[in-house]
């Protein structure tokens, strides 16, 4: 083998590892921001799932004063 086709192979190796390398990093990169999206997406939801027993009782209140009122208007 001459020198020339050593530092062929020897190039082609570095370019090789730093594009799988690169794909790696990038593929990370993106792994996590989707991550985090997703993590937001559940947090809002898990906010929207607290609030929710708060407006059934809310709502169950209004129901009563309304079936009060009606009571009172048949009267």
């Amino acid at each position: 083998m001459d020198v020339t086709a050593i530092i062929v192979a020897v190039l082609s190796l570095m370019g090789t590892l730093g594009g799988s390398l690169g794909g790696i990093v990038v593929s990370s990169k993106l792994t996590a921001y989707r991550i985090q999206q997703l993590e937001e997406k559940v947090a809002e939801h898990n906010n929207f799932a607290r609030r929710m027993p708060v407006i059934e009782e809310r709502i169950e209140q209004m129901e009563k004063r309304f079936n009060r009122m009606e009571e009172h208007n048949e009267n």
